[in-house]
């Protein structure tokens, strides 16, 4: 058995973003909002993704625009809270990702058990917030500290909209992360959420990675997705569950369903 059908229960895993709502500190949690609304509106997109079929959840603070690259210490408290509150309603594989914070991502999954992460762990990128450099090395560090051996880390290899400064190609960054840093999974990602991967960049990518499981990190749709999982080893997937296909409305059942129907029918004809 593959580590991925070992954490997932499957091979070619979709593993759902799940988009939380605006936390506490975040511009966008505005007078009047509760965490109580956020807890219930993500139990609503949690349980919509698991009526679809889902094989994992990813929950992400998605909506703390603009990113902070050390968040303020209630968004990590917040997101432990949602997740909490919803550990009763969950029945698939869980991970995390505080976004553009990897060592606030590996804090939050100590406190609430996930089995995986993603998150920029490498690299130095520059973008609309500035320059920012993860220290993976202190990163892997406290993973060890805090006892986090089965916890399996997927390594966004492109920080999405932001540009990597040493003018590498991707490929041989993948070499290098994979040689130096022992990663689960590596995640190639279009310029934002929803912005689709060349599948021949993803096939590159694939090929540079001896072994050390690719996948799709964004763009992935029901008509798209048999030719993406034909490259990579499973999809990181949310904007295309939402009503309409659209970044900020919250997910679709039916919708998820869809999507996920298409990926049964290519596994199937993959057997």
């Amino acid at each position: 058995m593959s580590e991925l059908q070992k954490l997932f229960g499957t091979d070619k895993p979709i593993v759902a973003l799940l988009h939380l709502g605006a936390l506490p500190g975040d511009p966008a949690y505005a007078p009047g909002c509760t965490m109580t609304q956020v807890v219930e509106a993500a139990r609503r997109d949690l349980l919509a993704l698991q009526a679809g079929g889902v094989d994992a959840v990813l929950f992400s603070n998605e909506f703390s625009l603009p990113y902070q690259t050390k968040v303020d210490p209630v968004i990590v408290a917040a997101m432990a809270r949602v997740i909490a509150e919803l550990k009763g309603d969950i029945e698939v594989p869980v991970g995390v990702h505080v976004i553009s914070d990897p060592l606030a991502t590996i804090e939050l999954a100590a406190a609430v058990d996930a089995s995986f992460v993603r998150s920029v762990f490498t690299g130095v990128y520059a973008g609309e917030a500035g320059l920012r450099s993860p220290d993976i090395a202190g990163i892997i560090r406290r993973k060890a500290a805090l006892g986090l051996r089965e916890l399996k880390l997927f390594y966004m290899i492109n920080a999405e909209s932001d540009g990597d400064v040493s003018g590498r190609d991707l490929s041989v960054i993948a070499r290098a992360v994979i040689f130096k840093c022992a990663p689960d999974g590596l995640c190639v990602s279009g310029i934002h959420a929803g912005h689709g991967v060349a599948s021949s960049l993803i096939a590159d990518i694939k090929a540079a990675a001896a072994g050390t499981a690719v996948f799709c990190n964004t763009g992935c749709t029901a008509s798209n997705i048999a030719e993406k999982l034909a490259y990579s080893d499973g999809a990181f997937v949310g904007t295309t569950f939402k009503v309409d296909g659209k970044f900020n409305n919250p997910v679709d059942a039916v919708r998820a369903g869809e999507f996920m129907a298409a990926v049964r029918a290519y596994r199937d004809g993959k057997r």
